[in-house]
């Protein structure tokens, strides 16, 4: 196995869709579960960008390897952009992917089906020790529906509907998804570059 990449996150879902689209490389893709002493990395920037950077030179900063960050969220238009950076909080600290459309359904009660276009974006942000960060970024639109459909995915999956797929986020194969999602879009932009990036 290659060059040693850590990704900068907990979310095991992150980790899995991470993992299988870097399966093709000589690369051993590690998630921090593997670092049980890694610091918790505060997000608290305004920004994807800012977090993702953040987390990526943090870890790197830490475990002295690469380390690659995606940040990314939830944009709704008709909530002028948010949940954005505090998505996977959205409902507060603690929140699960359940509580977190709750919520997002009930601001958006008086909202009419027509009027509720939204999209993911993906940060990506690699930190290589010695080295300026790099990054890109991916989106997907859609909109948002009434409840949730589909058992697939993670997040907000079950209630991002993708007009051109008719189907949720949620009610994708793998494969499917990754062909068209945000972090995909990020993923396949951050491979075209990767063995320049890795590469000493």
């Amino acid at each position: 196995m290659g060059k040693v990449l850590v990704l900068a996150t907990r979310n095991q879902g992150k980790i899995e869709e991470l993992r299988k689209m870097l399966a093709h490389y000589d690369i051993q893709v590690n998630g921090l579960d593997q670092y049980p002493d890694c610091p918790e990395v505060v997000e608290d920037g305004d920004t994807f960008i800012a977090n993702a950077k953040k987390k990526a030179e943090t870890i790197s900063n830490h475990l002295r390897l690469p380390a690659l960050a995606d940040d990314s969220g939830l944009e709704v238009d008709a909530l002028e952009g948010r949940p954005g950076v505090f998505s996977a909080r959205f409902a507060g600290p603690g929140a699960t992917d359940q509580d977190n459309i709750r919520k997002l359904l009930e601001s958006l009660i008086d909202v009419p089906l027509g009027e509720r276009n939204a999209q993911f974006r993906c940060v990506l942000a690699l930190a290589v020790p010695g080295r300026p960060t790099w990054t890109c970024e991916g989106s997907c639109d859609g909109h948002i529906i009434l409840k949730p459909e589909g058992a697939g995915g993670f997040g907000y999956d079950p209630v991002f509907y993708l007009p051109l797929m008719e189907k949720t986020m949620a009610q994708l194969s793998q494969e499917e998804k990754n062909a068209i999602s945000h972090r995909g879009k990020a993923v396949r932009i951050f491979t075209g570059h990767i063995h320049s990036l890795l590469n000493e």
